[in-house]
């Protein structure tokens, strides 16, 4: 579970409990709804998303090794066996490269949060009996960097795999124009709802658990994932 959490406090429940997406205040209420109409797919999300990254990365970076070939086997082609058209514009742009930066960053928090939380790091939103509050490293400036370096994830894939030059829009599926806005728009609605869920949700759960320090915490870290923005 992804929470803001402390080297100082330290409290044993009784027992694990689980944190329910109907707990959203009213201004989440629709976010909340999508969500937990979608909740019984939820546990594949992830591993989808993987396949098809990883299935997009392979293809582009066969792509480019072909390009390495001397020009008389290539052309002995009149397409390339890992692209649909027969000349492709795939070249590295400067929304790839800001992509990959965006990626790495994200990726970096993400595994500074690992340890910052160490075992209390869990994929569900859960509550374990020897849970900590931790103000330190990253959640000292906002209360749920995991899904601030999740957000930075997302926006550098769809850079880098979602935006003019890649393998998507210039070899794969996405080729017909607009077709790679609507899917990224569709994976910033899942990302946004989501991430606003769970992070309303653990943060009703850990001022429950630890009241009035949690609110001083809260107070001196008013923002989710971005100082100054949200």
């Amino acid at each position: 579970m992804h929470t803001a959490q402390s080297h100082t406090v330290e409290r044993t429940l009784p027992h694990r409990r689980n944190v329910h997406l109907a707990d959203c205040p009213h201004h989440l209420q629709s976010l909340s709804l999508s969500t937990l109409f979608i909740a019984p797919h939820v546990e594949h999300v992830p591993q989808i998303h993987q396949i098809i990254l990883w299935a997009c990365t392979a293809l582009e970076t066969l792509y480019y090794l072909q390009t390495l070939l001397p020009a008389h086997i290539v052309s002995a082609y009149s397409a390339s066996p890992v692209c649909l058209v027969s000349q492709p514009s795939v070249r590295t742009t400067p929304l790839f490269v800001i992509g990959v930066l965006a990626a790495v960053l994200g990726t970096y928090i993400r595994v500074d949060c690992f340890k910052a939380l160490g075992e209390l790091f869990t994929f569900d939103l859960t509550v374990l009996p020897t849970h900590k509050l931790v103000t330190k490293r990253f959640y000292a400036y906002v209360r749920h960097p995991a899904y601030t370096g999740s957000i930075l994830l997302v926006a550098g894939l769809a850079f880098s795999h979602l935006s003019e030059g890649s393998w998507l829009t210039e070899c794969g599926p996405l080729r017909k124009p607009g077709s790679a806005i609507v899917v990224w728009a569709a994976w910033w609605i899942w990302t946004l709802a989501v991430g606003l869920s769970r992070a309303d949700a653990e943060d009703k759960q850990m001022r429950k658990l630890f009241q009035g320090e949690w609110d001083t915490y809260a107070a001196n870290v008013p923002w989710w994932f971005f100082p100054g923005l949200i």
